[in-house]
């Protein structure tokens, strides 16, 4: 972005060290509740179930967990406003009762780029995160006529929990430019990043407009050999502009220390938003890495159930032996773990770097 943009809005420094003095370590997860496959099923009146959130929740808090991280969608503003705001709320008052605030991500996107309102189709079996859906859709993303829509979801969300002190952040767009199968049949991705870099433009710019108290931030999520973001227009606008720097990571130690490395730089608080991918390396172990650099760790799952993200990103391509190992989520659907020693591990870093109050 060159000197003309919207770069002095940006929080400065002073306020985004505040902020993490004030907010402590951040660790938690993702979080959908395993009666849930995608944005819509987990928020939509029909289907939103209190009970699970509510027991799920209160699993996460017994890990030490004070944060999760939670997917919202357009499409739920654009049909019951009202109604999805009191289900946002009813949420952030379940959280806050553990003592967990909420990182609110607006847009997405990754994954089916066709969503619809309604009742969801069944998972796929066996395949990862089969139900997921974009937002907003690829037919909003590549017609700015319709992005108004989009702003008033974005500034509507916003304004409503601006001051709302159960909202840890905004995350803005997930994965903005991610491929999906409209960029694989169009032969490049280079369309839907162009799309995705002017939209995501426009978030920043509306978001700023809705006055939160809380930081804007995008995550960064793919590095070159050193660790450092791809250079391309997305993450120079991504790293211009958030107040603090998030960012997924699903790399083995050597290389989160790179990641860790090359963003320290920015000199911003950092904020893992997704990790923990055991079968390529990126294992509950790391949570010591992310613990003693100050960065907080919120790690992609929580309970196995319709995502089936315990199945690896391969399983869209091919099937998957049964004993594999779980590639994200930390629980069974009755609480017990899936690896006794990673919640010891996840208890015991907990209590060593501590859980601030949230009031």
């Amino acid at each position: 972005m060159g000197e003309g943009s919207m770069s002095n809005d940006r929080w400065p420094q002073e306020r985004a060290v505040s902020w993490q003095a004030a907010s402590g370590w951040l660790f938690g997860c993702n979080f959908t509740p395993s009666t849930a496959g995608n944005q819509l099923e987990m928020w939509q009146a029909s289907t939103f179930d209190e009970a699970t959130i509510r027991r799920e929740l209160g699993w996460a808090a017994r890990l030490g967990m004070n944060t999760v991280r939670v997917y919202l969608h357009d499409l739920l503003f654009a049909e019951d406003e009202v109604g999805f705001m009191e289900r946002i709320d009813r949420f952030l008052e379940i959280a806050h009762g553990y003592r967990i605030g909420s990182v609110l991500v607006l847009l997405d996107g990754v994954w089916h780029p066709r969503p619809r309102l309604g009742a969801q189709r069944s998972p796929r079996p066996g395949v990862h995160n089969s139900m997921w859906v974009q937002s907003p859709g690829s037919d909003v993303l590549h017609d700015q006529a319709q992005w108004p829509r989009v702003q008033a979801y974005v500034q509507g969300v916003i304004r409503r929990f601006a001051n709302d002190s159960r909202v840890v952040a905004w995350d803005l767009f997930n994965e903005p430019d991610q491929i999906d199968a409209t960029t694989l049949a169009l032969g490049s991705r280079d369309r839907k990043a162009a799309a995705a870099t002017a939209l995501l433009a426009s978030v920043f710019d509306w978001a700023r407009g809705a006055d939160a108290a809380q930081p804007l931030t995008v995550g960064l999520w793919e590095y070159d050999v050193e660790g450092r973001p791809v250079h391309n227009a997305l993450n120079e606008l991504v790293v211009e502009q958030s107040d603090i720097i998030s960012f997924h990571c699903y790399e083995p130690r050597a290389k989160l220390l790179r990641v860790l490395d090359a963003l320290s730089v920015h000199q911003r608080p950092l904020l893992c938003t997704e990790w923990l991918a055991r079968s390529v390396g990126s294992t509950v172990d790391l949570l010591q890495v992310f613990a003693q650099h100050g960065v907080g760790a919120i790690n992609w799952g929580l309970v196995d159930g319709r995502t089936q993200t315990r199945f690896p990103w391969r399983s869209w391509d091919e099937p998957i032996a049964d004993d594999e190992p779980w590639f994200h989520e930390i629980l069974h659907s009755d609480g017990s773990p899936y690896d006794e020693a990673e919640v010891h591990t996840m208890r015991e870093i907990s209590r060593a770097f501590g859980r601030p109050e949230r009031r």
